[in-house]
């Protein structure tokens, strides 16, 4: 085909896509089904000019677009590649892992289900081998992203709901292409009744060897970039051929999952790319994959719906009716997991609970697009394959996603509307009315100092205040006339609108690179959950995500396991200095909400929602001032040299500020702008260098300050400190189970816990010790220990402990006080006292001994 007739086509196809936007908007249907039904309208009308005596002048236009070189391979190689890292990119991994278990299901369980369900199903009815109708329901089975994710966005979906929509979407394509590779090999070498085993045991290479490239071209990526610094067309360009480079080498060099390569890339640069890139070019790299996804799912629809008349060529009604099999078998598998295995997983808290509307909008949602047509469009090329499998597979798949294109797609607003996902609660909707009420009332008085200002004529101020005033007067009326609104539900209201502003101040920070992007994302995520929470369970699920927020997660505690066993410190120290940068941060933005209730929310909700607002965000300073000072006692030269860059960023970014405004006001050019900026520029990058954080050395440093341990000498508080093995705990964590062996001292660094026995219990807090007493006694233990806010505690083995309390007095002093608060005796505690006693009269004689000596001699 001539050059110029393909650019002409591309640009048509641009023109296409840009007109088909704002269609969908007027018509209020998804933005892929209309993309799809103009591309099989353009396809049908080229079919029709070339076949029709009517005229010849479009015929060289109809066979241009018929013979547009698309093949398969296009849809594999090109497209999907770009839709799959972009939505790797924009993943919230943290909220994701929230809901893995419904997502994994959805992903591979279901989509194996699918295949079986609807080959069986097929099978039965159409007198196709096995191997064939397995084929079909492995083509069918994947959703398509681009479909999905458009169509979920588009309606302003919950964000939950969206998340496992777009999660399953982003994952089930690798589950359904490795099963579609391995019965395309059976179809191809004509095998009836197959042994999957040997193809079966290839599946764990398939998958672990995709994610090992990967995530192998993804961090050699990331590196490239960071070593690159400031020059961004570069990174950019780098991020565009990791995605193509991942794909072609699973597939090509390994024989694995180009799929799980893509994503398994996608997510490494997800979260090694925003510690390492400045946060402009960071950004930039989200909006640019943003807008290739945005070409390439539009692309992809319109080419792939050109093909759909000439894969439905021949049609008849048997066709029609495996069709309707395909449609109904599909839709009933996937309603039996939705439907039978998550409510059972559910019930044995292997899962998260999801909502019944939100099933139902997952099954109705579950679209089928370029990758079923790539798929089935593989099979029609293939010479290998009989010509009647072609045929069929191309008519079953083709059916299959135009049913739901068509009748899904242009039907899940509606499903969704029904389901009322998209409405506003019986109490956002009388809020609604207060809020507007609230609004118009500050407009009021800002309208009225405006036009004072303006000097404009007083009749015509006068009628247009009149208008503002009647419309004032209606929404006054609707809010008193709407339900009343408790005090409890006003709280919530409130929390909600706290964990946006907390979210909007993050970001703020974030532009004015106070923080990285790796830690935003990270406490974004944090956020979310915060208003999720507070959404779904109010004040008391607030408070439990805000505690999460504050605690220590399991990868901090598998990095502590990690340094213990193996003497492993990086992994520690990285998530050691990440928590004291997050923990700054939200001690910093929980004042400045303070100012947001008194100023905002006061106003709409009264003043005593606000002053239980005042109290939840009390407490929840108070965890943090305790995390932090945790840590400052953990590791004191760290905090202080954090501390400061702290300061030094935020100079910086006031100073940029300054400049800024000197620049709006034209008091400096743009030259001397320019060259100031990047002298910032040069010593932000210094700034955003963290130093690093010696877990080893400061550890010794605790060791040191702790008041047990005030008494030893220099060398024995370094074999202590290389003896002592740090254990972080968190609020509710068992530390000493009643009746468990007695074989560990713990000292508390920091926190609090609390003892439980026979229906007493004591409260310990830094610097004292537990664990001791049934030790000395050689009993089992006879409380249990519990921790009862976020604790750093030093544990110490049996053999050691027992040296040093014969070495301590400090030691034996508070373990005497510990056993006579809880009316024990300690025979042992008792023979060192009294061995001690001995040695000191030895002493004592040994030093009076020379004097009396001396005194006979005179």
């Amino acid at each position: 085909m001539d050059v110029v007739v393909v650019v002409a086509v591309i640009a048509a196809l641009f023109v296409l896509i840009g007109v088909a936007e704002p269609l969908a908007g007027r018509l209020r249907l998804p933005y892929s089904v209309i993309l799809a039904g103009l591309g099989i309208v353009i396809g049908a009308a080229a079919s029709f000019f070339l076949r029709t005596d009517l005229t010849d002048a479009l015929n060289p236009v109809a066979e241009a677009i018929l013979n547009f070189p698309v093949r398969s391979n296009v849809f594999l190689y090109v497209f999907l590649p770009t839709l799959l890292f972009q939505v790797t990119l924009g993943m919230n991994l943290r909220r994701m892992l929230d809901d893995w278990v419904p997502i994994v299901v959805l992903a591979v369980v279901a989509v194996v289900f699918s295949t079986v369900v609807v080959g069986w199903s097929l099978s039965t009815v159409s007198g196709l081998s096995i191997v064939t109708c397995l084929l079909v329901g492995a083509i069918v089975s994947t959703t398509d992203p681009s479909a999905v994710v458009s169509i979920f966005r588009s309606i302003a979906a919950p964000r939950r709901l969206a998340r496992i929509v777009e999660g399953e979407s982003l994952m089930n394509d690798a589950a359904a292409i490795a099963i579609f590779g391995l019965l395309m090999g059976f179809v191809m070498q004509g095998v009836p009744d197959p042994e999957l085993g040997p193809a079966l045991a290839r599946f764990p290479l398939i998958l672990l060897g995709g994610a090992g490239v990967g995530v192998l071209f993804g961090q050699a990526a990331v590196m490239a970039m960071a070593a690159f610094g400031r020059f961004e067309l570069a990174q950019l360009s780098l991020s565009v051929a990791v995605p193509y480079l991942a794909y072609i080498a699973a597939e090509q060099i390994l024989g694995a999952s180009g799929v799980i390569a893509v994503v398994a890339a996608g997510l490494t640069v997800n979260v090694s790319a925003p510690g390492a890139l400045s946060p402009g070019t960071w950004q930039n790299m989200r909006e640019m994959w943003d807008l290739l996804a945005h070409w390439s799912g539009a692309l992809i629809f319109v080419l792939a719906a050109l093909l759909i008349p000439r894969l439905l060529e021949g049609l008849d009604w048997t066709d029609v009716g495996l069709i309707l099999v395909v449609t109904a078998a599909a839709l009933l598998a996937r309603a039996l997991i939705l439907f039978g295995l998550l409510p059972a997983l559910a019930r044995l808290r292997l899962s998260p609970y999801v909502e019944r509307p939100y099933r139902t909008a997952i099954l109705w949602g579950g679209l089928r697009g370029a990758v079923t047509l790539a798929l089935a469009l593989a099979v029609t090329e293939s010479a290998r394959v009989p010509d009647d499998i072609q045929r069929m597979v191309g008519v079953l798949a083709t059916g299959y996603t135009l049913f739901t294109l068509v009748i899904q797609g242009s039907t899940l607003r509606l499903v969704i509307s029904r389901l009322r996902l998209d409405a506003l609660s019986p109490l956002d909707a009388a809020l609604a009315k207060q809020v507007v009420a609230v609004a118009l009332q500050s407009v009021r008085e800002d309208v009225s100092s405006a036009t004072e200002n303006y000097g404009l004529s007083r009749d015509i101020v006068r009628s247009e205040a009149k208008s503002f005033g009647e419309r004032l007067e209606g929404a006054v009326k609707a809010a008193e006339n709407s339900a009343e609104i408790l005090d409890r539900d006003r709280v919530t209201l409130g929390l909600i609108a706290l964990a946006g502003a907390e979210r909007d101040m993050i970001l703020d920070r974030f532009r004015e690179r106070a923080v990285s992007p790796r830690l935003t994302e990270r406490i974004l995520s944090d956020v979310d959950r915060l208003l999720e929470q507070a959404r779904q369970s109010g004040r008391l699920g607030y408070r439990r995500a805000a505690r999460r927020a504050v605690g220590i997660d399991p990868s901090f505690k598998l990095a502590v396991r990690i340094y213990n066993r193996l003497g492993i410190s990086y992994p520690l120290a990285r998530l050691t200095a990440d928590r004291f940068e997050i923990l700054l941060l939200q001690g910093l933005v929980l004042r400045d909400l303070d100012t947001f209730i008194d100023t905002r929310i006061r106003r709409i909700h009264g003043r005593r929602v606000a002053e239980i607002l005042h109290d939840l965000l009390e407490q929840r300073g108070e965890a943090v001032e305790q995390a932090l000072d945790g840590l400052r006692l953990q590791y004191p030269g760290y905090a202080e040299e954090l501390e400061r860059r702290f300061i030094r960023r935020t100079a910086l970014r006031l100073e940029k500020r300054e400049y800024d405004l000197l620049f709006e006001e034209g008091l400096i050019g743009v030259e001397l702008h320019t060259d100031l900026l990047h002298r910032l520029d040069r010593r932000f990058s210094r700034e955003d260098r963290r130093p690093a954080l010696d877990i080893v050395l400061q550890k010794a440093e605790l060791a040191k300050q702790f008041p047990l341990f005030s008494e030893l000498d220099e060398p024995t508080l370094k074999r202590l400190s290389r003896a002592l093995v740090t254990r972080y705990v968190d609020e509710g964590d068992v530390i000493v189970t009643r009746g468990s062996v007695p074989d560990t001292v713990y000292f508390i660094a920091s926190g609090a816990v609390e003892l439980r026995a026979s229906n007493q219990s004591w409260r310990l807090g830094r610097g004292e010790l537990f664990g001791q007493l049934a030790m000395l006694t050689k009993s089992a233990r006879r409380a249990e220990v519990r921790a009862i806010a976020p604790s750093t505690l030093l544990a110490l083995d049996e053999e050691r402990f027992r040296r040093l309390l014969r070495r301590s007095k400090a030691i034996q002093t508070a373990v005497r006080k510990s056993a006579e608060k809880r009316g024990i005796e300690v025979p042992e505690l008792e023979r060192i006292a009294k061995r001690r006693r001995a040695a000191e009269k030895r002493e004592r004689e040994a030093a009076e001994s020379p004097d009396k000596a001396s005194k006979a001699a005179e």
